[in-house]
């Protein structure tokens, strides 16, 4: 499977409705099994909410900051993110040019902590 940044954003903005407006700020690109991979592109505000499964941000471009619970980050191309199932987040004070790359996996409510592999130097 393969997914292509610039051809994805200009389907971008999606399809209006009820809770996007102004069009969709998000596509999918690819999925299997319980992972799915989106670019998303929010316009002038984030208004997403809490998901079900676990994800991590992939900076594309564009910077600003990203609120992940109490904590903020600023962020620039390159940086990734990991949220867990069900944490308030959203991205702040980004720039016009901002997208990310978004992959969700896992079950409703998020993998355990305590299944995670120990990585070699001893940290999750």
């Amino acid at each position: 499977m393969k997914a292509s940044a610039s051809e994805l954003m200009r389907l971008l903005p999606g399809k209006a409705s009820e809770r996007w407006p102004s069009g969709a700020p998000f596509i999918a690109a690819m999925a299997h099994g319980s992972m799915s991979v989106e670019l998303y592109a929010p316009i002038g505000s984030d208004q997403q909410s809490p998901h079900e499964q676990d994800e991590l941000y992939f900076i594309q471009q564009g910077s600003g900051t990203i609120a992940i619970g109490e904590s903020q980050y600023g962020f620039a191309p390159g940086d990734c993110f990991f949220v867990g199932a069900g944490v308030e987040h959203r991205f702040t004070a980004f720039t016009p040019d901002f997208s990310t790359w978004v992959v969700f996996w896992g079950p409703k409510g998020g993998e355990s902590a305590a299944a995670l592999p120990e990585s070699t130097d001893g940290s999750r």
